[in-house]
């Protein structure tokens, strides 16, 4: 029988435990929530949508009104700037606005209509029509790196909301008083939007075994996950040794390749190294975009690039990581790459005796070397960097060939460098959920065009997206129904159209209804 278990969260800044006391929700108390998330999602999933909008709008607008205590609270467990603090929270509430947007028009149900022909010959056709209708209790796991973004009320959150999906939201261990003060926004909306109890519940724990019961429930029909390879490959495969075996969307990070092309070396060496600088050192380097590998041909051009990046690199100063673990993990992996050769550590950022601080590092090394030593080219979830030097564009797509699946790749080149490597831009497509040409990846914008995902083993369902609109798709399945009376028809099918949105009728989009 389970036992409530307590913990605190740290101040990172100081490895000092913060006042408030969190205590393991029990196996009991999640059957209890997992039973009411089932028993509200037959009254949900039959909201209006326009109730469903106006419910993600209520919650955006409760997290407004917790104001800066808010802030105040995420700041002392992630040791994140304020400013930063504060631009998340508006990321936040804006990606809830924008899927009760998306709910609000409707189209998204993606309905078909193929209208029957009842004097076709030999045989007549049947009046069949399609939709995408909500799987049910969906299971979501907050990130360490977004407190807020990616946490309680998150795109995952969000998306499966505008689904129709009850979520049970596991908090994470580093930032529990936020992650509470933001689920009083969902239960203020809740009663304020008149929707049914177990709607949206939050269950905290510091131990595995609580996310490992709420992926095995039986009631948990899809899993959302944002973290490390280790804890998304291992909720993948207990969900798929379930009897019910279940979609697990794990977002597992990625080291975001970079490609510098020759001529734009030429032109812009300086800028370039100075937006790379700026990109990996970016949140302590702890976004999953990071660019955590870069290849560049070697030129005259290439070795003042080195320098500049170097000397930007030399004077960036250190920062605090998110927690004691994530911060270990950087430093052995900052060792194990500078034991695998001689000289590989090219830049190292200024230092800090301040608890957890993080030195932004820069490695160089050869492709050969590159290729024949696999640990370079895994992730470490840091400031840091390994620029691969190859000799010309041969090796650059052979590089390219024997990337696994990542989050972004990007590409600086010229009009002339992007011609003379189109190869690569289309290999890279079979890589990566999303090419950024002459930019930097760090940053991601919530809209209706965006990719956060990528192929295996960048995330476990490549076919999907995080943030975006798109994501809602990961929550809904389609559901066929032949020769029905119109009166059981839901409203998106239904001849009339009454909802307005864009149909696939015989083929072709309408708006209009069926005479």
């Amino acid at each position: 029988m389970s036992t409530p278990q307590q913990f605190h969260a740290f101040n990172p800044a100081t490895n000092e435990p913060l006042e408030d006391v969190f205590v393991t929700t029990t196996t009991q108390e999640l059957d209890r929530v997992v039973h009411q998330a089932t028993i509200a999602f037959e009254t949900y999933r039959k909201k209006d949508k326009n109730e469903i909008a106006l419910f993600l709008e209520q919650i955006a607008e409760e997290i407004i009104n917790l104001g800066e205590p808010l802030l105040t609270k995420c700041h002392l467990e992630t040791a994140l700037p304020i400013a930063r603090l504060q631009g998340e929270r508006g990321r936040t509430v804006a990606q809830l606005q924008l899927f009760a947007q998306l709910v609000r028009e409707g189209s998204w149900v993606e309905a078909k209509i193929d209208t029957a022909q009842p004097n076709r010959t030999p045989l007549p056709k049947s009046d069949i029509r399609q939709m995408l209708v909500p799987l049910g209790p969906v299971a979501v796991f907050g990130a360490s790196n977004f407190p807020l973004a990616f946490s309680v009320a998150g795109g995952d959150t969000a998306s499966a909301l505008a689904a129709g999906c009850p979520v049970i939201f596991k908090g994470h261990p580093a930032h529990p008083g936020t992650s509470a003060m933001v689920a009083t926004a969902f239960e203020k909306a809740i009663e304020k939007c008149g929707m049914p109890k177990g709607t949206f519940a939050l269950v905290q724990g510091h131990t595995n075994e609580l996310g490992a019961n709420l992926v095995q429930h039986p009631a948990i029909k899809a899993v959302g996950f944002t973290g490390s390879f280790t804890g998304g490959k291992a909720l993948f495969d207990l969900a798929n040794t379930r009897p019910e075996p279940i979609p697990v969307y794990a977002e597992m990070g990625s080291t975001n390749p970079v490609f510098i092309l020759p001529e734009i070396l030429k032109e812009k060496a300086t800028a370039i190294a100075t937006g790379m600088a700026q990109s990996i050192a970016q949140g302590v380097g702890q976004f999953c975009t990071n660019p955590g590998l870069a290849f560049i041909i070697k030129s005259e051009e290439a070795e003042t690039y080195c320098k500049e990046l170097c000397q930007k690199i030399n004077e960036t100063p250190a920062g605090t990581m998110l927690t004691e673990g994530i911060s270990k993990a950087y430093q052995k992996k900052i060792a194990v790459t500078n034991a695998l050769a001689p000289n590989i550590e090219i830049a190292k950022g200024q230092t800090a005796s301040t608890a957890n601080a993080a030195v932004a590092t820069v490695f160089k090394t050869s492709l050969q070397h590159f290729l024949e030593n696999p640990l370079l080219a895994e992730e470490n979830f840091g400031p840091s960097q390994v620029l691969v030097e190859a000799h010309n564009k041969e090796e650059i797509l052979e590089a390219a060939k024997n990337l696994e699946g990542h989050l972004t790749a990007t590409v600086h080149g010229t009009m002339a460098d992007l011609e003379n490597y189109k190869d690569l831009v289309r290999l890279l497509e079979l890589k990566v959920g999303r090419i950024v040409i002459n930019g930097f990846p760090t940053g991601v914008e919530v809209c209706h065009a965006m990719v956060h995902g990528g192929p295996y083993p960048a995330t476990t369902a490549p076919q999907s997206t995080s943030v975006g609109t798109q994501a809602i798709k990961r929550f809904v399945r389609p559901v066929c129904f032949q020769d029905y009376p119109s009166f059981l028809l839901p409203e998106a099918l239904k001849d009339e159209n009454p909802n307005q949105i864009w149909r696939l009728i015989d083929g072709e989009f309408s708006k209009k209804a069926l005479a």
